[in-house]
Formats: C-alpha cells, structure tokens, sequence
C-alpha cells in the first residue's frame, strides 16, 4: 500500500485548473535529466489520455541522445531553437506546468516568457524550497524524484487506469535516472512498491537501463579513462575527489550533451571516498556536480559557495569565471563542510 504524499487541498485545486484548461504547456529545467523528461512526457501522454488535446512539452535546450527512445520524445519543442513558437504556446496557454524545477533561472532565457505569461500554473517538484509564482505548488523534498510524484499525483486524482506503458516508461526512467540506478535517495518502501506497478503494467526496467546507461559513445568512454587516469584529483584526509575539464579537453573527446552524465558518481567507487566534485566548462559558465555518500550532504555547500542547491547526496552548482578559479574557490573552502 502506497502512503498519501501530495495534500488533498492541492490535489483539488491542480485538478480545477486542469479541468478547465485547453491549451497546455509543460516546461522543465535546462540540461533536461533523466526525471525532467520523464515526469514531463509521462504528464503528456497522461493529459491526452484523460482527454487534452493541445498538450506541449518545451524544454529550454537539447537533451542527451540516450533519452530520445522515450515515447513521445520527437514531440518535444527546445526553446533555443525555436524560440518564437514557444514564446507563441506559452502566451496562448491556459495552463504551464512546472515540472522538476524550483526557482525561475533554471530555465535560462525561458524565465521571462514564463513570467509574462498570463496562463494558470502549476509546479510539481522535489528541490529544497519553491518559488513563489505557481498558482499551486506540490514540492516534496523527501521523494526521490518528480516522476514518482507524477505517478502519485495521478493516482491520487483516481486516474491509475491512465497510467499507460508509455506513462509508466517515462516514469520508471526519471525515478532510475535520478536515484542513480537506485543506489542513493531511495531507501524507501514506496519507491519500491511503485517499481512493482510500473513493472506489472510492462516496464521492462532491464531494457530502459540497457537504453540509458549502455548506448554511450566510444568517445565518452575515453574521456571517462582521460578523467580518472589523468584528471582525478584526490583528497583523501578529506575523503574527496575532484574531476575538472575546461572546453578544449571536452572538444578532444568529440563532448556532446549527456557525455558527462555519471562521471561525478565513479570516484565514489574508490573506498573511503565519501565526496565527489565534478566540473566543466560550458559555454558561458563552468557546470558543477557534487554527490555525497550517506549522512554527509553537499547541497548546503553547493548553495553557499557555487549559486546551486539540490538534495542531500546529489546537488548541482555553476561559477561564471574559469575551470581554474573554481577550483581555487573550491579548494579554499571545501575542508571545512566535507567532513
């Protein structure tokens, strides 16, 4: 039996805008994951099949390669190419859902549009705090992802005989994707009996991690030995390893969307590493990653030094100077918080 999560106020108060929505846009964060993509196509194939016709899922620019098998994945519209069009759906909706995202930058250049926007919306997200702007807010930092509050919140509007194959793929991937195959972030008894339903409805969850974690390119394979032969910097009073990789590396490496996804998680293989810190440079600013093991969180730290946040064991930052001034900041201030 799966324990309620999502308040019956805010269940309610979703559905009335939904009930009365014709034009819906769903939007999620930059550098859409594994759980962005998931919770917002796993939504789109649920509103068509209670019955929504004009349904759009935008995201702000391109994703990986490994998650263009998810059902309805052709259907999505990348704001930086296309920027008019989007602008156009997002004015004319009556509805925006908000999905995986808690604060307006994480959606770059789309802020603005979102905020001009005259239509209704609605945010579903699993991130420490929430904005203010969304009509209705369902953030619950305690789950493991926002695809498995995407399955909750559609059961609890009575609508499980709507969670089809393509809804339960795409949520299956998000929960696998953001819980790093289940290994953090998801000690917990639901989490488990929801894999079972997703499973008794056709997921073959062996097949979409074949899909997501075994389709990468030879190129990335070199740039993950370049990264741990020649790039792993340790600290091992502190139990801490640093991956860092400035444009010209990534360029060697043939580097495209979603090539970095995972690497920050290999030094956590190493025994008695504990703390992991990934960064790259992108075009106008240097990505950072950080994960943690167990009791030992690194979003408070991501938040106070590198303008990030996130969860516990897993949190997300940026630094708008060089690969080399973030590893000095990084350097001068880690010893005191990865303890």
């Amino acid at each position: 039996m799966i324990t309620e999560k999502i308040q019956k106020s805010q269940l309610q108060s979703a559905r009335k805008l939904l009930d009365k929505s014709n034009a819906i846009a769903i939007v999620t964060h930059m550098s859409p994951d594994g759980d962005a993509l998931g919770s917002a196509l796993a939504f789109y194939h649920y509103l068509h099949n209670i019955g929504k016709q004009t349904v759009a899922v935008i995201v702000p620019n391109s994703f990986p390669d490994f998650l263009s098998w998810l059902p309805a994945s052709d259907e999505i519209i990348i704001y930086e190419n296309h920027e008019e069009e989007c602008k156009t759906i997002m004015a004319n909706a009556d509805l925006i859902l908000c999905l995986d995202f808690n604060e307006q930058k994480r959606i770059g250049k789309m802020a603005d549009v979102l905020d001009n926007a005259t239509a209704k919306k609605i945010m579903i997200d699993h991130h420490l705090s929430y904005a203010s702007f969304p009509d209705v807010v369902m953030s619950y930092p305690d789950s493991p992802s926002t695809a498995e509050l995407v399955f909750r919140y559609i059961c609890s509007q009575g609508h499980a005989e709507c969670i089809t194959l393509p809804v339960a793929e795409c949520i299956y991937t998000g929960m696998m994707t953001d819980t790093g195959n289940f290994s953090f972030n998801s000690n917990h008894v639901d989490t488990y009996s929801i894999i079972a339903e997703l499973v008794r409805i056709g997921v073959d969850k062996d097949a979409i991690y074949d899909k997501v974690f075994n389709t990468y390119s030879a190129d990335r394979m070199r740039l993950m030995g370049y990264c741990l032969y020649k790039k792993m910097k340790l600290y091992l009073e502190h139990h801490t390893a640093l991956i860092a990789l400035d444009r010209r590396e990534l360029y060697r490496f043939n580097f495209t969307s979603g090539d970095a996804e995972g690497l920050v998680n290999l030094p956590l293989q190493i025994k008695d590493v504990y703390y992991s810190v990934f960064m790259r440079e992108d075009k106008d600013k240097i990505k950072i990653s950080f994960r943690s093991q167990g009791e030992r969180p690194v979003n408070e730290y991501a938040a106070k030094f590198f303008n990030g946040g996130g969860h516990k064991n897993a949190a997300g930052g940026e630094n708008y100077e060089s690969v080399a001034k973030a590893v000095e900041l990084f350097e001068s201030t880690f010893k005191e918080y990865f303890k």
